[in-house]
């Protein structure tokens, strides 16, 4: 992964956990935690498609951006899901 790749998962991990403010209704950890959470998830989830060979090593593609705001939003809702804030 190059800088504008890294760049673009986080990027689009921020824009994925702020979304996530608005999506999920759950009182859940609140916005800050989705902020975290959305770049840990969209930079794993671009790294593991940077390995098995997806996207161009010059440039941050289409595909990457897709990748990563799946991840961050599958990272999200699993702990939403899994470990509930008023548990």
């Amino acid at each position: 992964m190059d800088l504008a790749m890294v760049a673009t998962a986080v990027l689009v991990g921020l824009l994925a956990g702020w979304l996530a403010g608005f999506v999920i209704k759950d009182p859940g950890y609140g916005l800050v935690w989705n902020l975290l959470l959305g770049p840990a998830g969209s930079s794993a989830a671009s790294a593991i498609f940077s390995v098995l060979g997806g996207g161009s090593p010059g440039t941050a593609t289409l595909a990457t951006a897709v990748v990563a705001f799946v991840g961050a939003t599958l990272v999200i809702v699993a702990l939403h899901k899994i470990w509930p804030a008023h548990a």
